[in-house]
């Protein structure tokens, strides 16, 4: 009897010892679940009308304006088709993300496209659309980015001529890891940086624009007469160059990524998209009026920087402000997608979509490392052999896929899913417009201009159809036997656990 209560007694110390022990560590873990929460809502529950603006003008003008107005203008050849295409991208832009006002409000989950394919048509579109995201749209975006940069940052030091490639892609690939590495390390050191490069980008964008107005207003409109005359329109040509328009515009929908983190989005969100996409319409159709007050059409094509040569004919001898802004300014893209890139896979994990390592969360800096350095190390192999024009392109036909399939989605459900709760109903037509502008822009370049790479691109996303059906639907032991020891070794030496674990 003595020892039965002896052990008695020592169960009850080991459990006091243990709830004491649960107790104290509860600071610790509440602590964590407040920052883990703090990587996947940066923005805080309190987003109001002026944030969810600044959001989208600081998301979308990034270095799409200073590279592709020189694309734009090659595919029409001619001022007045060129600023109609600037015009008409920022239309689209807008209907678009009206439509996913609707489904952002409709179905609040983070992930962007994703829970609304997987909603409307179920996981194996969702999976494609993650498929391709995580190995073509993010991480070229990324590559796309930094060669802005390196081709602005490289071209004061070579006046006269082209920087050589090596140079650029090396800058390119530098710039890469130095973002990677920061966003790696810090969550607020990555978001202080994005808030001063965003300041960056506007006044450059100010600088050009107020610039452009001074000389139209001193007369220097001779590049605006005959404005149609020799324009090359097809559809093809007018394909291509809505691609390029649109890229400087991606990014559009990026307020469906912090839905939940809006303060009354019902209100919010249609309002945010309806100010803030037509200002960047503004913006840009007066930055590349702006060029054009300087610069003929022959002039822009053989400018190796465009803003760069505005500069030079404009602000000189404080010309090298024009480099230096662009440079901030498209390095805030840059870390833009890399401040962003965590969330869709994190939600791809969440089911089973991806390697689970590519979800996980560093113990020590609570950020999405392995995520972030997998983008890196994509982005670096695309600006090994692609310019940045082809990379536009077929950046562009591959989103444009998705961005279409998610606003059919949109049409679809208002049939099979009525049941769901729409604040936001916009008319029917804007997304059926939507869907079939998505449709030409996809079938165009590939009817009219048909090139191996789009073909190679399709194959890409419909071989995710083979991934899925052999490591999701099937679920192959010898693949999970060989990944489990490659996630341990990845988990050690990146010092990452799964984020529930962080949380809970």
């Amino acid at each position: 009897m003595g020892d039965e209560s002896l052990k008695r007694r020592k169960g009850e110390d080991k459990g006091s010892e243990d709830r004491q022990s649960i107790q104290s560590h509860e600071p610790q873990t509440m602590n964590l679940q407040k920052q883990a929460n703090l990587f996947l809502f940066p923005l805080g529950p309190c987003v109001g009308l002026i944030s969810g603006i600044c959001m989208i003008v600081g998301t979308i003008i990034g270095s799409g304006i200073f590279v592709s107005p020189k694309s734009v203008l090659a595919n029409v050849e001619a001022v007045g088709p060129c600023l109609t295409i600037w015009a008409a991208c920022g239309v689209l832009a807008t209907l678009g993300a009206l439509c996913f006002a609707e489904l952002g409000t409709m179905i609040t989950k983070s992930g962007g496209e994703y829970p609304y394919l997987m909603e409307a048509f179920g996981p194996i579109p969702a999976f494609l659309f993650s498929w391709t995201s995580l190995l073509v749209t993010k991480p070229s975006s990324f590559a796309i980015i930094c060669l802005s940069f390196a081709e602005y940052a490289s071209a004061p030091f070579y006046p006269g001529c082209d920087p050589p490639q090596a140079v650029i892609k090396c800058l390119a690939a530098a710039a890469i890891v130095v973002i990677t590495i920061v966003n790696s390390l810090s969550v607020k050191l990555a978001s202080y940086l994005q808030n001063f490069l965003t300041a960056a980008k506007m006044i450059i964008v100010t600088i050009i624009i107020v610039s452009g107005i001074v000389l139209l207003a001193q007369g220097k409109t001779d590049n605006f007469k005959d404005s149609f005359k020799g324009s090359k329109i097809s559809v093809s040509s007018i394909s291509l160059a809505f691609y390029n328009g649109l890229w400087a515009y991606d990014g559009w929908n990026q307020l469906n990524y912090i839905t939940e983190e809006l303060k009354n989005p019902y209100r919010n969100l249609p309002l945010s998209i309806i100010i803030g996409i037509p200002l960047v319409t503004v913006c840009y159709v007066l930055i590349n009026v702006s060029y054009f007050t300087v610069m003929t059409s022959t002039e822009l094509l053989q400018s190796q920087a465009v803003a760069v040569t505005f500069g030079d004919r404009v602000l000189y001898p404080a010309s090298w402000i024009v480099p230096l802004f662009v440079v901030f300014s498209t390095l805030g893209s840059a870390n833009g997608t890399c401040f962003t890139a965590g969330r869709l896979v994190y939600v791809a994990g969440r089911e089973g979509h991806v390697l689970k390592i590519l979800s996980y969360i560093s113990v020590k800096y609570l950020t999405p490392a392995p995520a972030i350095i997998f983008y890196g190390a994509i982005a670096i192999i695309y600006i090994i052999p692609g310019d940045i024009d082809s990379l536009i392109n077929y950046f562009s036909f591959a989103v444009w896929i998705f961005y279409g399939l998610t606003i059919l989605a949109l049409i679809v459900m208002r049939f099979t899913r009525k049941e769901l709760k729409r604040p936001i109903r916009v008319p029917i037509i804007i997304p059926v417009i939507v869907t079939l502008v998505s449709i030409v822009l996809v079938l165009a370049p590939i009817i009219s201009a048909p090139e191996l790479p789009y073909l190679y691109c399709t194959l890409f996303i419909l071989s995710g159809l083979i991934v899925y059906a052999l490591f999701v639907h099937l679920k192959f032991s010898w693949a999970r036997k060989i990944s489990k020891p490659i996630t341990m070794h990845l988990q050690m030496l990146l010092e990452v656990v799964p984020e529930e674990e962080v949380i809970e």
